[in-house]
């Protein structure tokens, strides 16, 4: 594995931008469609402009994740468009990235990442990004890796994910122009192993995240905050590793249309004040797509709207493509509930998280 290199120019943009105002968005679809419904979003807030763009790439196959072309596109040209913007980026890790892979292939998996096996395909992605103009991407890498529904997943063998994880860093970073940031991202609380266990070492890591949905069932948010490996570990662990913070997803989930959530939700990050948030905008999580949370979704109008008067009359957003519930078996649904699903167009190459 070649020496790890700390990006110098890269750290440079990092700094400034933590100096400008925390930036939220929405996950809103996969494809162009989120992009459009940025706009719908800010007009039903009232006008305000969403400056954090959010997708994930396929991980079904390689040349998805290395950015199939006519994926990132439509993105690209929104991120150009603004220099305040930020657009953030899941990467799997690895292929069939939901297949529910059994560990002792998964180790091997990691393994063969750690060795080098699977650089290319991250070169790939890398140069992609550069040549649309977009070299400054957030990258989310090997999201939720203390859980078990990902092939991504640390568990199986913590020391070799970490020593994958940095081989993708140094690949990526290797590409001339690049300026990307790498958010290290898990569940709240400790899941299947405590993602501190996970985490790959400071120089590879930009931003340290957490994907925090209201969950599990019962669960008010003040515990939510105190739990072990919960919100306020992961300020702590930030902190204690001088790294900015971010929410990639969060959003209402085990307890239904929960408005003290909300609220705790939104006052907490407007307190730690991370890098940017996106709320997963899609039932059952969501506040404008989903409308089986009326009192949230006011929570949320009402908290995040311009304040330049009454917000604009909330438009129809677009339904979410169909799909098909995926049966994640009872003790990974007691956690994720329904919350992946497999489009049906799923064969024409499209992917729907």
């Amino acid at each position: 594995m070649p020496m790890l290199e700390r990006n110098e120019d890269h750290v440079g943009d990092a700094e400034v931008g933590l100096a400008k105002a925390p930036a939220f968005g929405a996950y809103l679809d996969y494809g162009p469609r989120g992009v459009e419904r940025m706009d719908e979003l800010g007009k039903w807030l009232g006008g305000v402009e969403l400056r954090v763009g959010h997708t994930y790439l396929p991980g079904d196959r390689w040349s998805n994740i290395a950015g199939a072309p006519n994926f990132l596109e439509s993105w690209a040209e929104w991120r150009k468009k603004k220099d305040d913007r930020l657009f953030v980026l899941n990467v799997p890790m690895l292929e069939r990235n939901e297949d529910h892979v059994g560990d002792a292939e998964v180790r091997r998996l990691l393994r063969r990442g750690a060795a080098g096996e699977f650089d290319d395909h991250f070169r790939v992605l890398a140069q992609r990004l550069v040549d649309l103009g977009v070299p400054e991407t957030v990258i989310v890498l090997g999201w939720e890796m203390n859980g078990t529904t990902y092939t991504h997943r640390c568990g199986p063998d913590p020391e070799s994910w970490k020593k994958y994880w940095n081989r993708i860093v140094t690949t990526m970073r290797s590409v001339h122009g690049q300026k990307f940031q790498f958010d290290f991202t898990p569940n709240r609380g400790r899941d299947a192993i405590p993602w501190t266990q996970c985490y790959p070492g400071d120089e590879s890591v930009d931003i340290v995240g957490m994907d925090a949905y209201d969950q599990p069932r019962g669960m008010p948010f003040d515990e939510q905050v105190k739990e072990p490996y919960g919100l306020q570990e992961h300020i702590d662990f930030a902190a204690a590793h001088k790294k900015p913070i971010s929410y990639p997803e969060w959003g209402l989930f085990r307890n239904g249309d929960n408005e003290e959530y909300m609220r705790g939700m939104l006052e907490w990050m407007k307190e730690k004040k991370p890098v940017y948030n996106t709320v997963t905008d899609y039932c059952p999580h969501g506040v404008w797509q989903c409308k089986s949370n009326p009192g949230a979704s006011a929570v949320y109008r009402d908290l995040l709207s311009d304040g330049a008067g009454t917000p604009a009359v909330p438009t129809e957003p677009a339904k979410p493509p169909a799909c098909s519930p995926m049966n994640l078996g009872q003790w990974t649904g007691h956690w994720l509930g329904d919350r992946f699903c497999l489009r049906f167009d799923w064969w024409k190459g499209k992917y729907r998280y």
